[in-house]
């Protein structure tokens, strides 16, 4: 049986080695043109080298988004842009617009896999694309596990079949959106969404202008147009077992700590159906861990259907957040049980923190002492990125994450 590849998003160099120490096979990212993400830093091609050599020495992959729907000028540039990505060793670019195809097959030779923004929703859309050399097609989200079964079952070894299976969900048919374009003038089609189905709605009635009528859910507002997250870590199995090539995580904008927490859980759940595929039974403990990171109520999007009806409404305003990323471990020493640390958010002495890390089970202590790099005690490491150390009850490795619980009062 052929291993599901689990892609994640790579939003700069740094997530990028992120997501591959923590268990991707495959990374996805931009570079500073032609990519749906502008938010994102985004690779220069010189930071884009340095990312695929560090995936292609660690036997992983490197797949770059040139999915904008361009306008005539948006064009300028691709050929040379193109034999870059060749030059240095891309696996794969992704596109969603007919131009662009045709664009990337007369430029070079990278294998191209056709964009969720392409609206891909039957076997014979896909068999298209597969016919003009596609090599993998990413379904548009609006499918159902059945649907997508049929279409795998059709296309056979044609075409590699990609699905999402975590992240933000689009509140528009396979993210193709004109309401940022209406209301702040930014084309979410070329790379700038301003994510205007997330804000804050009231009603206002055409003879009673100024008087603001909410369409009430919450006493907030009403976030009618607001998608809770896809989150499939419960279902892993059936999406191996579908028939699916690869597994997509979103989320190029999202921190490390992020992608590290949510990569880990699906990278364990994964791995452990390989182990056993017959008796493979789904542990709540890959929930509660992705659980520790900011997030939106979850959904299964329209996988089973639900979306369809008011249950993938996201009805609040801001993400929970259970917990804060608090550091990562630079280095560790064994005989002293002292580990050395990069902070990310203040922290005190006394409190309890959570230590996890590649392929390992997190563990829980509470902050004895730590001192600052000078040697000298501190009650508090309050600068970000300053280097402290302090003693670890078990054992740590570099590029392992510290994070702690959230009281509350705090949220």
């Amino acid at each position: 049986m052929k291993k599901i590849e689990l892609l994640a998003p790579a939003g700069d160099l740094n997530k990028l080695k992120t997501a591959i120490d923590y268990g991707a096979d495959a990374v996805y990212l931009g570079g500073e043109a032609f990519g749906l993400r502008k938010a994102s830093k985004n690779f220069p091609i010189e930071e884009m080298e340095k990312g695929v050599e560090y995936a292609h020495e660690r036997g992983k992959f490197v797949h770059v988004t040139l999915n904008i729907i361009p306008h005539e000028d948006d064009m300028e540039g691709i050929e040379e842009y193109l034999q870059d990505l060749e030059r240095i060793g891309v696996d794969a670019v992704i596109v969603a617009d007919p131009g662009m195809f045709s664009r990337v097959k007369k430029a070079c030779n990278i294998p191209i896999h056709m964009s969720t923004q392409g609206s891909l929703t039957s076997s014979d859309s896909v068999k298209f694309w597969a016919d003009l050399g596609a090599e993998r097609a990413v379904l548009a989200r609006e499918l159902s596990l059945e649907e997508i079964k049929k279409i795998v079952e059709k296309v056979g070894n044609e075409i590699e079949i990609e699905t999402f299976l975590h992240g933000a969900m689009c509140m528009s048919y396979s993210g193709r959106c004109l309401l940022s374009n209406y209301m702040t003038g930014r084309d979410a089609n070329r790379g700038d969404c301003s994510q205007a189905c997330r804000y804050k709605y009231h009603l206002v009635e055409e003879s009673r202008p100024g008087e603001y009528y909410p369409i009430v859910q919450e006493d907030e507002g009403s976030f009618i147009l607001n998608s809770k997250d896809l989150c499939m870590i419960e279902h892993v199995d059936e999406l191996i077992e579908a028939g699916i090539s690869s597994l997509k995580i979103e989320g190029r904008v999202k921190s490390e700590y992020y992608l590290a927490t949510v990569v880990r859980s699906y990278r364990m759940a994964i791995d452990a159906y390989y182990a056993d595929p017959e008796n493979y039974q789904y542990d709540p403990k890959y929930l509660e861990e992705i659980q520790k990171v900011s997030h939106r109520d979850f959904t299964t999007g329209f996988y089973y259907g639900e979306a369809k009806g008011p249950e993938g409404i996201y009805e609040r305003k801001s993400y929970v957040r259970n917990y804060d990323f608090m550091g990562i471990v630079l280095d560790y020493d064994e005989e002293t049980q002292i580990a050395t640390i990069e902070q990310r958010n203040r922290v005190f002495v006394g409190e309890e923190v959570e230590f996890f890390g590649p392929g390992k089970e997190h563990f829980t202590q509470k902050i004895e002492w730590m001192k600052d790099e000078n040697g000298e005690e501190i009650e508090v490491a309050p600068r970000a990125r300053m280097i402290y150390t302090m003693k670890v009850d078990r054992p740590v490795a570099p590029k392992d994450m510290l994070r702690k619980k959230v009281e509350e009062d705090e949220k």
